[in-house]
């Protein structure tokens, strides 16, 4: 298969003018002449479509461009990409997501903060107050697997699999959401805000733990001795995938995005998100008390 030039939206005001143009520029290339041009269009039967895949070098595709994923980049051999998108609300989580999935995956959530940020640092919000609270992994999150295993097994006896959203030696400082809304709300009780403005806090728990240590949570509370074999780590597709198929399957937001959720740990995952990396302030302000052993069985009682 020949190096591709992708065209998202070949059809449109602008794209049909570059499926056009191009293709001859490519001929005329000495670096870029063995290169196709793939123009992705929402229909196979309009009357522009036919006419571009008529060009020599075109093949035009039926193809939602906001489900592009890295792997089908990869099978089409796309080297170069213009796209015209749309201009609807969700349009930066979309392009983003596109523009993501051929370097280094990220999940939507984190580029919408980032995002937001950007714009509350502009001139034109500068005289607004704001504190970016920035939580890294959620206590009920990480550890709600070994909930669901531990009840299980006290219910029916059968030993399931432990599929686990952390990695097995890497530590994350996990915290309850309870207190990261008791950090914020020192903030809003500040007597001197400005003293936070701009400010961007990292939040977490008061301590580090690992999947092989939640496995160890689970042998407590169950008596097993669990083996290798018994046991997932890093599982965030199983989360993901259900995740997008029971909560937003039927919103018509883009599946692509919301799956891309199967990274957010990985910065966890590679060590990045430690109970020493919690800002002084946090630490000053209100500390996190609540340890993980704390969490999961308060996990089991409400269960």
């Amino acid at each position: 298969m020949s190096p591709t030039v992708l065209i998202v939206g070949a059809t449109g005001n602008t794209g049909r003018s570059v499926t056009e143009t191009l293709p001859s520029l490519l001929q005329r290339s000495n670096a870029l002449s063995k290169h196709r041009v793939i123009g992705l269009t929402r229909s196979l039967e309009s009357p522009t479509e036919k006419q571009l895949a008529k060009l020599p070098g075109v093949e035009m595709m039926e193809k939602n461009w906001v489900e592009i994923t890295a792997d089908w980049l990869r099978e089409h051999q796309v080297v170069r990409a213009f796209i015209a998108s749309h201009n609807n609300p969700n349009q930066f989580a979309e392009e983003s997501t596109f523009h993501l999935a051929s370097l280094e995956a990220q999940a939507y959530y984190a580029r919408t903060h980032w995002a937001i940020e950007s714009l509350l640092g502009s001139p034109e919000f500068q005289s607004m107050l704001w504190t970016s609270l920035q939580p890294n992994v959620f206590s009920q999150f990480y550890l709600s697997s070994a909930a669901e295993f531990i009840q299980n097994y006290r219910q029916s006896g059968v030993r399931g699999p432990l599929r686990l959203h952390a990695s097995k030696n890497a530590p994350v400082g996990i915290i309850d959401p309870t207190e990261v809304g008791i950090f914020a709300a020192y903030l809003l009780a500040s007597d001197d805000p400005a003293a936070h403005n701009k400010a961007k806090y990292v939040l977490n728990g008061p301590e580090d733990i690992a999947g092989a240590q939640i496995v160890e949570l689970v042998e407590q509370h169950t008596g097993l001795k669990l083996k290798d074999e018994d046991i997932t780590y890093k599982d965030l597709v199983t989360f993901a995938d259900s995740y997008c198929d029971y909560q937003w399957a039927q919103t018509g937001e883009a599946g692509n995005v919301i799956t891309y959720i199967k990274y957010a740990l990985e910065t966890g995952w590679d060590g990045k998100c430690t109970a020493s990396t919690t800002s002084k302030e946090v630490l000053e302000l209100a500390a996190p008390k609540r340890t993980p052993a704390e969490v999961l069985r308060a996990l089991l009682s409400e269960q």
